[in-house]
């Protein structure tokens, strides 16, 4: 067990987990923060995305040992009444069937946009490449991203 300081949604965080622990377990077991989903494990499907220093990255994957010193943003960071760009859009665009993936697909979207705010086609689909979606919402996805980055 180790200690490790980790700033996640602005704020700082103090945890005391096994080095090799992946930062997934960390946000939903030691900090309740349970809107990041675990689904393959082996960040094939993008369910556990989370933005780590303006990245969209895979929270199964990266041990806690790697987050320290980095700025984390869950799906909870992004607005506290879900009124963020892109959830909006996400609603306006009915988006979400069973949900489970939605998470993911909206940390990525927000990392997106915030690294290109004006994303073309190709873009969006390279920046979605690997977020599974067993409902199949592609298309509604790609329309509420181009719906945030016009707002």
């Amino acid at each position: 067990m180790a200690t490790f300081n980790l700033n996640i949604n602005g704020k700082s965080q103090s945890v005391d987990v096994d080095p090799n622990t992946p930062i997934l377990w960390v946000l939903r077991d030691q900090l309740d923060l349970v809107g990041t989903k675990y689904g393959c494990g082996i960040a094939q499907c993008g369910s556990c995305t989370v933005i780590m220093d303006g990245n969209a990255v895979r929270s199964c994957s990266i041990p806690v040992s790697a987050a320290e010193g980095t700025k984390i943003t869950t799906i909870e960071g992004l607005s506290e009444n879900g009124d963020h760009p892109v959830q909006k859009a996400w609603m306006e665009h009915d988006v979400p069937q069973c949900g489970y993936c939605q998470a993911g697909q909206i940390m990525s979207a927000v990392a997106l946009l915030e690294s290109n705010p004006n994303p073309s086609d190709t873009d969006i689909d390279n920046a979605m490449n690997g977020n599974i979606c067993r409902c199949g919402t592609y298309v509604r996805i790609k329309k509420a991203i181009k719906t945030a980055a016009k707002s």
